[in-house]
């Protein structure tokens, strides 16, 4: 049977050759969907690629108030994303910023990164209005809602609770609020992946 990848694949593959600029390809969607799996393996079939993820730009601690957390995607820090990643890799230009840890709760050492002609972009929220308008490809990324638990019972059993209880349902009113995956270039299922293959 073939990889639920290789349209996804084939796409960033005829974007390239359709375009001689840089590529910037957003890969968004569902916890466990196998977002971080579909980057590691774009870095194997293409040359040179960059990949970046969402993770580094989570919100910091000064910037959660009520208010941010509540707005839809508001738990990502998207305007240091715009200004850091999203526009100078739709640029073609280098990227240079400091990811942020999540388990210290502060930045990690500056980070630098040439210019490549393909920018692989992975994690939730990559599709949020404020950062859509700068990728050439749009990509989503889902699984069933039992898979998906599933997953991540076998991954992190200790933190099962909280993505039922929070990171689920805050992925699912940003996908909600903003017609993510209606606004999306492709839509992967991963739901036949077996575990072992993410």
């Amino acid at each position: 049977m073939s990889s639920p990848f290789a349209p996804a694949l084939k796409a960033i593959d005829d974007a390239l050759r359709a375009s001689e600029g840089p590529l910037l390809a957003a890969v968004d969607g569902r916890c466990a969907s196998g977002k971080t799996t579909f980057a590691a393996l774009c870095a194997q079939v293409f040359p040179n690629c960059n990949i970046f993820h969402m993770d580094d730009f989570f919100l910091p601690p000064e910037k959660r108030t009520p208010e941010r957390l509540a707005a839809p995607g508001g738990n990502v820090d998207y305007e240091r994303a715009l200004a850091e990643l999203f526009l100078p890799l739709s640029r073609g230009e280098a990227v240079s910023f400091s990811p942020f840890d999540c388990s210290a709760m502060g930045f990690a050492p500056r980070q630098s990164f040439p210019p490549a002609r393909l920018s692989i972009v992975e994690g939730s929220y990559s599709h949020h209005p404020v950062l859509a308008p700068y990728s050439s490809l749009k990509l989503f990324l889902t699984c069933s809602p039992a898979v998906q638990l599933s997953r991540l019972s076998r991954r992190a059993p200790e933190k099962l609770s909280d993505f039922q209880t929070r990171w689920i349902p805050m992925e699912e009113h940003y996908f909600k609020a903003f017609d993510i995956e209606h606004h999306c270039d492709l839509t992967v299922d991963t739901t036949a992946l077996t575990e072992d293959t993410l």
